[in-house]
C-alpha cells in the first residue's frame, strides 16, 4: 500500500479520535476531579473503577473500545479495506499518547479488543477468549491482557491472512511497552489478582 494524502488524512483523523480521553471526561463531568490524580493515574476503564463509578467505568470501557472500531469501520466502508487496521493502530496510538494530554494516556487494551473486533468479529472473540482462558488460570487481568496481544498477531494470521497481522503486531509491541510496570510487578508476585483490592 503506497502512501497517499488520503492516507496520512485517515491516519491523523483516527489518531485524533482514539486520543479523545473518555474516562477523564466522564469523571470530570461526575464531579470526580481528574482521574489522573486517582489510583494508577491511567485514564481507562480499570482506573475509572477505582472510583466507584461502574457505570462510568463501563461507558469508559465500551467507548474506548468503540472509537477504534468506528475508526476501522469508516475507513472500511468509505475508504479502504486495506487501509482500515492502520487506521485502528491510529486510533489505537492516539489512546495510548494523546495529544490533548501530552501523549500520557492509557493503556490501550479497550482500544486494542476494539480494533480487532472492527477488523473481524471472529479475531475479536477469540482474542477475547484467550484472555478470559487467561484470567481464569491466572487470575491476573494485565496478564491475561498480555498474553491475549501477544497470541492475537498468530491468530490473525491464521483466520485472516498474511494482512493484518503487522498492525496488530505493532499494537501488541506498545501495550508491552505500556504495561512495563505491571510486567515489573508480575515478575515479583505482586501483580494483584482480580477481585482482590490493590495494597
Amino acid at each position: 500500500m503506497s502512501f497517499t494524502i488520503e492516507t496520512g488524512i485517515v491516519l491523523i483523523l483516527s489518531y485524533l479520535l482514539g486520543a479523545v480521553p473518555f474516562g477523564l471526561v466522564f469523571t470530570r463531568m461526575a464531579g470526580l476531579g481528574d482521574i489522573r490524580d486517582i489510583g494508577s493515574g491511567n485514564i481507562g476503564a480499570t482506573n475509572v473503577l477505582r472510583t466507584g463509578r461502574k457505570d462510568l467505568a463501563l461507558a469508559t470501557l465500551v467507548l474506548d473500545a468503540g472509537k477504534a472500531a468506528i475508526a476501522v469501520l469508516i475507513t472500511r466502508h468509505f475508504i479502504s479495506p486495506e487501509l482500515a487496521p492502520l487506521a485502528g493502530a491510529a486510533a489505537f496510538i492516539g489512546h495510548c499518547f494523546p495529544v490533548y494530554l501530552g501523549f500520557k494516556g492509557g493503556k490501550g487494551v479497550a482500544t486494542f479488543m476494539g480494533t480487532l473486533f472492527a477488523i473481524s468479529w471472529m479475531l475479536g472473540l477469540a482474542t477475547a477468549g484467550i484472555w478470559l482462558l487467561s484470567a481464569a488460570i491466572f487470575r491476573i487481568s494485565s496478564l491475561s491482557a498480555l498474553v491475549a496481544s501477544l497470541l492475537a498477531p498468530l491468530v490473525s494470521y491464521y483466520l485472516i491472512g498474511p494482512d493484518t497481522w503487522l498492525p496488530i503486531a505493532f499494537m501488541t509491541l506498545v501495550i508491552y511497552i505500556r504495561h512495563k510496570t505491571n510486567i515489573e510487578r508480575i515478575l515479583r508476585g505482586e501483580e494483584p489478582k482480580i477481585g482482590k483490592k490493590d495494597k
